[in-house]
């Protein structure tokens, strides 16, 4: 899992969104500890105590004293709007941007959209959803 150039604290706290997200995760549900991510990505558990805690801060996991960490209620919610947004910002508007110098209107766009064939792998990614 671990990709060079990115912080691995990023990676981390992406895998377990990406888990929420995906339902291997549930809400209410215990996460593995600091000390676990540490020992199976074999690093320091202070850098994978960074990625959990962004997590906190975040308000996707909530500790309980002396047990551990676990998703908070509402994650899954809030983590497809953050992603909705975040999608939006760095594909749907310059997508836009480019489609109007060259003259495409949005609703030539959404046309586009709905009658191109998804790529093979995406269409996987769709069905295992």
């Amino acid at each position: 899992m671990i990709e060079e150039g990115r912080p691995i604290f990023v990676q981390i706290a992406e895998q377990i969104e990406n888990d929420i997200l995906d339902g291997v995760i549930g809400e209410e549900t215990q996460v593995p500890s600091t000390n676990e991510f540490a020992a199976f990505y074999r690093i320091n558990p202070a850098t994978a105590g960074k990625g959990v805690n962004r997590l906190v801060e975040d308000g996707i996991l909530y500790k309980k004293r002396g047990i551990g960490m676990f998703v908070a209620t509402g994650a899954r919610r809030r983590l497809v709007g953050n992603r909705t947004d975040q999608f939006r910002d760095r594909f749907v508007a310059p997508l836009l941007v480019e489609a109007a110098k060259l003259g495409i209107e949005p609703e030539q766009v959404a046309q586009m959209i709905q009658t191109t064939p998804l790529p093979q792998a995406s269409q996987e990614a769709t069905v295992s959803s």
